[in-house]
């Protein structure tokens, strides 16, 4: 049976092959692709956030050539210590589906029966993360508004989306387990380097998250070796640092050839109080 919701009443929905319908018969058509849009203009806000189809197209190229591989690595591993046959799991913030696919094969290669969902605010994301993954539930929607049944999860992923610690705290079942990832104090540092004037690291914030109890956190870090101007734009553009970059800097990113660049994130896991 689905987790999901309805967004407008908020009654369970019935997968029917072709849509989704609660018992108050609000239908939301299943895309071709397999994924479901059950994000409610309301729920929007002035426009519709979240990746474009460039921007799309450039992460699922960087992450498919690996260079992130060693983070994804961690998160699998944290997540079948915690997963088992019938867990509920939930990507939230999954964008093209990249972690989500390797958690859900991680399980596959342990035998692990567990249900998977994954919720992004871009249609464009999901509908890659669905021709990813057919045997995964995905849905556009925003984590400030999951059209997730309350208490239904065991385990909630989120890898650098929005912290909306209300909602993630409500979808999961007493003692779930949130895993999270997030940059480290030294993340891209050498990009930044090269491209700012004053380049600062990032802040780390205290572990401590209200209804959360922290379990455990796991400090993982890498060098890539960038030989190609292509991945190191496609890298820029997953950050937040692609939003709020001056012409100039963008000058310096265009002529950026090759680099070396250190990754450091934070895997951090938390138990639901």
């Amino acid at each position: 049976m689905s987790v999901l919701i309805c967004p407008v009443c908020g009654e369970m929905l019935e997968n029917t092959g072709k849509s989704y319908i609660c018992q108050k018969r609000h239908s939301f058509d299943i895309a071709r692709s397999g994924y479901v849009n059950l994000l409610l203009s309301k729920h929007m806000g002035k426009a519709v956030h979240g990746d474009n189809k460039l921007m799309v197209q450039a992460r699922r190229e960087f992450l498919d050539k690996g260079y992130y591989s060693p983070l994804s690595e961690a998160v699998c591993e944290e997540a079948l210590k915690y997963a088992k046959n019938g867990s509920v799991v939930l990507d939230a913030g999954c964008g093209e589906g990249y972690y989500t696919f390797n958690i859900r094969a991680s399980f596959d290669r342990s035998d692990i029966a567990a249900k998977m969902y994954g919720v992004d605010i871009s249609k464009v994301a999901v509908e890659y993360a669905a021709k990813r993954d057919k045997s995964v539930r995905f849905a556009a929607a925003s984590v400030f508004h999951l059209p997730v049944a309350s208490g239904s999860c065991d385990v909630l992923v989120t890898m650098f989306a929005p912290y909306c610690g209300e909602e993630y705290s409500r979808v999961l079942k007493n003692n779930g387990v949130m895993i999270m990832a997030i940059p480290s104090e030294n993340h891209l540092w050498e990009l930044k380097k090269a491209i700012y004037d004053n380049p600062y690291r990032n802040e780390v914030k205290p572990y401590e998250l209200e209804g959360f109890e922290h379990i455990s956190a796991r400090r993982v870090s890498f060098t890539m070796e960038f030989r190609d101007s292509t991945d190191i734009r496609s890298l820029f553009s997953m950050t937040p640092y692609y939003y709020k970059t001056g012409r100039t800097e963008q000058e310096r990113l265009e002529v950026l050839a090759e680099l070396t660049a250190q990754a450091d994130f934070e895997v951090l896991t938390y138990r639901k109080k």
